[in-house]
């Protein structure tokens, strides 16, 4: 790495947040920025550079932009007082949300038109792997764009998979990651509150299920919160709507058949009409509990 490499995180939330730290830990100058104002003076307290993003756009060498969805990334690098334009040459944007591939090959060519190099880079992992710099990254574009993102990637990942020579085989690998986290989550919500029905305590469950053929990496993390009846998000249930939408939305221009996860999306629906959505995702087992008359651990 360069004496001085200058990365800006754009959206400081639990994974954005983690990532800002990993790059801060591995030596870079590195800028946290996000629409709530704490979030970036917390990240300032722990050693985070200073400025105001317009100032020190132009001295960046990489933008991570770890927002909600499409909408929020093309605001935040071509809206009002855009990011991009005001980059330099050669420096890379990598987009870490989940969005539609045809969307990433979008943003990758209008980073092109202005010199920028773009990285389709979804992220998966959770809050915890991201401040330890151990996510996993599917990352697809340019050589030049991976050699750009290379100190970004080493600082925030543990493994990163190089899927293609243009931006959008990225994000279509994430769409197959969301299919199955999502529906494992909301599948993991039923079997837990099915097994309520049949005497089996959730932290029985966590037990036993989680040394089983059944277990899966999203039960074996989201089951505790429902146990210990701690909703803190690491991530919302409002996730899920989008993420698994833009899952359908891919399967529809495919012309292919999603049903499993289609009826996974109308448990988030309801659990996000149940005003559940800033909750952690496991609060999806609410719905279930809600619909079977169950009481789960810390209801009042």
């Amino acid at each position: 790495m360069p004496e001085t490499f200058r990365t800006a995180v754009i959206g400081l939330g639990s994974m954005g947040f983690g990532i800002a730290q990993s790059c801060l830990r591995a030596g870079q100058v590195t800028h946290g920025f996000d629409v709530v104002p704490r979030q970036v003076e917390r990240f300032q307290s722990k050693g985070g550079a200073q400025g105001d993003l317009a100032d020190v756009a132009a001295s960046l060498d990489a933008a991570v932009i770890v927002v909600l969805n499409a909408a929020q990334t093309e605001s935040v690098l071509f809206g009002e007082g855009g990011l991009a334009p005001m980059m330099r040459q050669s420096a890379v944007v990598i987009g870490c949300a989940t969005v539609p591939p045809e969307f990433a090959r979008a943003m990758e060519a209008k980073c092109n038109e202005l010199g920028l190099y773009y990285l389709d880079a979804p992220i998966s992992g959770g809050s915890a792997k991201a401040a330890n710099g151990q996510l996993s990254i599917m990352a697809s574009g340019t050589s030049d764009a991976f050699a750009a993102a290379r100190f970004v990637l080493d600082a925030a990942a543990e493994k990163v998979f190089e899927l293609g020579d243009t931006a959008g085989a990225g994000s279509a690998m994430k769409a197959v990651n969301q299919l199955l986290a999502g529906v494992h989550i909301a599948t993991m919500a039923e079997a837990l509150t099915f097994g309520m029905t049949q005497g089996v305590s959730p932290e029985k469950f966590v037990e036993v299920i989680s040394q089983c053929a059944g277990t899966s990496w999203m039960l074996e993390n989201r089951a505790p919160h429902i146990a210990s009846g701690d909703y803190t998000p690491h991530s919302q249930v409002n996730i899920w709507p989008k993420d698994l939408g833009i899952v359908l939305d891919i399967a529809k221009s495919a012309s292919f058949s999603a049903p499993i996860t289609a009826a996974a999306l109308q448990q988030y629906l309801a659990a996000a009409g149940m005003g559940l959505g800033h909750e952690d995702d496991a609060a999806v087992a609410k719905v279930y509990a809600r619909n079977a008359g169950l009481s789960l651990p810390g209801d009042a």
